[in-house]
């Protein structure tokens, strides 16, 4: 049986400092409920500057200039040591400063709803005409708009604002006079969703040299929703994100599942391909501002910076059997069921051993489990533990309990197939997928043969349902070998249909 491939992913961070106190939840809430409250007063001292962001090693793992076994060889806490690397280019793409995420912001806009000053215009032109990926992009910045303009959009018509270095650059409009799914807030945030969306995606072309106009579909899943009032969350970031990378040849649609929606949308994009619906699918996330900071009060109070402090994004193209990169086993899928439960042995049961029976797989087969890989270094000051840990023993004591696994060797197993959290807290963008551009290095030139992406989501967010969500997918070395799985007639019948039929033509010959 012949099943798709990854062949290849982008990861892309931006920095955010001054959208996290106009733009996070948690900055944005406190402003409302408690405005003169400490935190609010701290927290601008606890923001770092972009060269720290840069020398942080779990923002360098995203990008791929460490490895996550580099990454576990560092003592914790990570926030006060010296990453390895500290590029801004990595192998699997970028962390871009918010001025140039800013002027992005401007390019994405369809409906020249988002204004620039003249000032930030001039100061950020020069650095877009430097960047690899959209210098050719640098004429819709166009001269900008005076700064009194600016000023009057956001004081007396609903704009919402955009800062930079603390001063206010420019702004978004509102696309509707009263319909609320359209106001600049919410245009603002979906504006981040295709912008930082797209800049994963040029990555994922570039650094693998893919020919965009090969991609056929494209499946758009970050955690928030474009529409209007007559279709709250009708999408199409998907689309909208194909159009301004130039993938002329695809459609796509949006896929929402909270925090499991990418590995959803990798089983999706599989399945497409194994059926042959689709040779080309790509998989893509914008980051999303309502997190930037949501642990922060934990990380003041502490006395360390605010590490919630850049959007995160990604992509990842699914295609047909190459015979050379990791296959994903569309049969070794697991499900979280509306029958499963909540316990924590239900949970991992149903996405772990359920999929792994199928196969015929122990527990201990699967040399890397990529699960909900948060960064511990923001989320244990928070209370929260280290979440890929805790995931590792819950796996690694079902193997105990199945007698896969020596309840001695619980330790070695976590360290061994398990991998410390680097991902920032983006609700979607940690869940299994930041270690496929790992995944593909490991499973064609490392010693790992099998590795399991896990991603996990909480339906009860919306209100509508008290459920939990999972779904879990295989992955393997190609083993090189490549099946035309799509149905048809083998060679051998085919050379019998024709002797067959030459043999009639003969006969009828004869005869007449």
């Amino acid at each position: 049986m012949s099943f798709p491939v990854i062949k290849g992913a982008g990861y892309a961070l931006v920095h955010t400092p001054d959208m996290i106190m106009h733009n996070g939840t948690t900055q944005t809430t406190e402003k409302i409920t408690n405005p003169d409250s400490e935190y609010l007063k701290k927290a601008p001292e606890h923001i770092r500057p972009y060269e720290e962001v840069l020398n942080y090693a779990p923002n360098q793992v995203y990008i791929g200039n460490m490895t996550p076994a580099e990454l576990g060889e560092m003592p914790m806490p990570w926030f006060d040591k010296d990453a390895k690397s500290k590029d801004r280019y990595g192998k699997f793409g970028e962390i871009m400063p918010q001025d140039e995420f800013i002027a992005l912001m401007k390019f994405s806009d369809a409906f020249d709803l988002v204004k620039l000053s003249k000032e930030f215009t001039a100061q950020v032109k020069a650095k877009i005409e430097a960047h690899p990926l959209f210098k050719d992009e640098v004429g819709k910045l166009k001269e900008g708009e005076e700064f009194e303009e600016i000023e009057k959009l956001v004081n007396e018509q609903h704009s919402e604002a955009l800062y930079h270095d603390g001063k206010l650059v420019g702004c978004v409009k509102r696309a509707h006079d009263v319909d609320v799914n359209l106001t600049s807030h919410i245009i603002f945030e979906n504006l981040v969703v295709k912008a930082s969306g797209v800049l994963a995606f040029k990555h994922l072309v570039d650094k693998n040299n893919i020919n965009v106009s090969d991609i056929d579909y494209v499946i758009e899943c970050s955690e928030e929703a474009c529409g209007d009032m007559n279709q709250r969350g009708g999408g199409n970031f998907a689309k909208a994100i194909a159009e301004m990378c130039g993938a002329e040849n695809a459609t796509g649609s949006d896929t929402r599942g909270f925090c499991a929606a990418p590995t959803h949308a990798l089983i999706e994009a599989a399945a497409l391909v194994k059926s042959g619906v689709y040779d080309n699918v790509a998989i893509v996330a914008g980051g999303a501002t309502a997190k930037l900071g949501m642990n922060g009060k934990d990380h003041v109070k502490k006395e360390m910076p605010i590490l919630e402090d850049v959007l995160g994004a990604f992509a990842v193209l699914i295609s047909k059997n190459d015979g050379v990169n990791p296959v994903l086993r569309t049969d070794l899928v697991g499900k979280h069921t509306v029958g499963t439960g909540s316990s924590p042995q239900a949970v991992i049961t149903a996405l772990i051993t359920a999929p792994l029976d199928k196969g015929g797989l122990k527990i201990t087969d699967v040399d890397k489990y990529s699960v909900e890989m948060q960064n511990p270094d923001i989320t244990k000051p928070a209370g929260a533990g280290d979440v890929p840990e805790a995931n590792y023993k819950m796996i690694g004591a079902l193997g105990v309990k199945r007698k896969e696994l020596e309840r001695k060797e619980l330790l070695n197993f976590v360290k061994g197939h398990g991998m410390p959290g680097w991902a920032p807290t983006q609700g979607h963008i940690p869940s299994g997928v930041p270690y496929l551009g790992f995944a593909m290095d490991d499973l064609s030139n490392g010693n790992v043969n099998r590795a399991m992406v896990v991603g996990k989501g909480s339906l009860f967010l919306g209100r509508m349902t008290n459920l939990f969500d999972g779904v879990s997918i295989v992955i393997e070395r190609n083993s090189g070998v490549v099946e035309d799985n799509k149905p048809g007639v083998s060679e051998d019948a085919i050379r019998s249909m024709i002797a067959e039929s030459m043999k009639d033509f003969a006969s009828h010959l004869l005869g007449e």
